[in-house]
């Protein structure tokens, strides 16, 4: 089946309203975002199974933004990867003591900063996403007082988060995702890193599976999807968690934050700090 994607030109505060609207109805898109384009204008985009669901959509914009939208639709070239194509030539990142770049960066490596080099894949997380940064950040403040030897990241995507932790840490890090795209896209970035012998690459749906569990209980969890999953997960990330466990949690839009930690605090898991970068939350918190 073709996959199909829909746009609209809306404020941005109008697209991340409607991302966030969407976002709840996890069988509607394989995903969702808002951007500016070239010309500065603000815009929705969704990526649908098929052909989109219009009617499911105007009903959410007719509630979300109190009135109507004209999408634009159009089927996704199976034989082109859209997401490697949209990740071509961007700029290398700076966040939490690393440098997260591309092969065409690799001569512009800085000094003082522990280099990252992730490619363009079918996967989530080059670190350009501010997310990703946001996770980096909160790691790097956890390690200015900790070394924690037990570590899990759930949702790895291209693994970016589990090789920085592992080229700082020099530990073994077990990277669980659903996608078995973004496991493969592990293990091949922990190569290019020089650090396959830390990564151990796990196919999981959340935390369900025997490798996770082989470790026994965490000093420290990150975990980059999304708001709802993340909340869903509470019981299962408290459970898995050391007392005075570092939790990482991103993915959130600032409007979702309250409702990701209301999950957590009803699990033993408390708030230490946010960070806050544009319209997305980083939630850095400790399991009592």
């Amino acid at each position: 089946m073709d996959n199909s994607q829909i746009t609209t030109p809306l404020s941005k505060d109008q697209a991340y309203a409607l991302v966030d609207a969407v976002s709840e109805h996890e069988d509607l898109t394989l995903a969702a975002s808002a951007y500016e384009d070239k010309n500065g204008n603000w815009m929705f985009e969704a990526t649908c199974e098929g052909k989109p669901d219009i009617e499911a959509f105007n009903t959410i914009v007719a509630k979300a933004l109190n009135g109507k939208v004209a999408f634009s639709i159009e089927k996704i070239d199976p034989d082109i990867d859209w997401i490697a194509k949209s990740l071509e030539g961007l700029p290398p990142v700076s966040a939490g003591g690393f440098f997260v770049h591309a092969g065409h960066n690799i001569s512009e490596l800085p000094v003082g900063l522990i280099p990252v080099h992730i490619e363009a894949a079918q996967a989530f997380g080059t670190g350009h996403h501010q997310t990703t940064a946001g996770c980096l950040e909160a790691i790097f403040g956890i390690l200015k007082s900790k070394r924690p030897k037990k570590i899990l990241d759930v949702g790895t995507g291209t693994g970016v988060l589990a090789i920085a932790l592992a080229k700082r840490l020099k530990t073994k890090i077990v990277a669980s995702d659903i996608d078995p795209i973004a496991v493969k896209t592990t293990k091949d970035n922990a190569r290019l890193n020089k650090v396959k012998k830390w990564i151990k690459p796990v196919l999981a749906t959340g935390l369900n599976s025997k490798k996770i569990r082989k470790r026994g209980r965490y000093n420290l969890i990150v975990a980059n999807i999304l708001a709802g999953p993340l909340a869903d997960l509470a019981p299962d990330i408290s459970a898995a968690s050391k007392k005075g466990a570092d939790i990482v949690l991103s993915g959130i839009l600032n409007t979702q934050a309250a409702n990701v930690i209301a999950a957590y605090e009803k699990n033993g898991i408390v708030l230490n700090r946010r960070i806050i970068l544009k319209e997305w939350t980083t939630l850095v918190m400790e399991k009592l």
